[in-house]
């Protein structure tokens, strides 16, 4: 499984973007996929996941703010992200699962100004 991440940038805090994560090769594999993020210094930390069912997960640090979904051929998983504050700045990295392999893109910066 290959995943590509797009969509980080610069933006205001209380603004939004919105993450791609494009997957590709043995999909029909993949039982989970998961957006993560890390700041320097700190451990990478979950910020949404969806499994193949559909079912939706966040910690209470984004909930309500982030949206995890996905396109109807479930390669591509977006992330919603609104209300945007100065601690949400990191790299995000797109992240998947296929029985017990971990497959992870590459990261794309988010960084919101105060």
């Amino acid at each position: 499984v290959q995943l590509q991440a797009f969509g980080g940038g610069l933006v205001q805090a209380g603004g939004s973007l919105r993450l791609s994560c494009a997957a590709s090769g043995s999909i029909l594999t993949i039982t989970r996929m998961d957006w993560y993020r890390q700041d320097p210094g700190k451990q990478r930390e979950m910020v949404a996941t969806i499994t193949t069912g559909g079912v939706t997960n966040y910690p209470d640090s984004v909930k309500g703010r982030f949206t995890i979904s996905r396109d109807g051929a479930k390669t591509t998983v977006y992330l919603q992200m609104n209300s945007l504050k100065a601690e949400d700045t990191a790299v995000y990295y797109c992240h998947s699962l296929s029985g017990i392999v971990n497959y992870w893109g590459q990261g794309t910066q988010v960084t919101v100004s105060s």
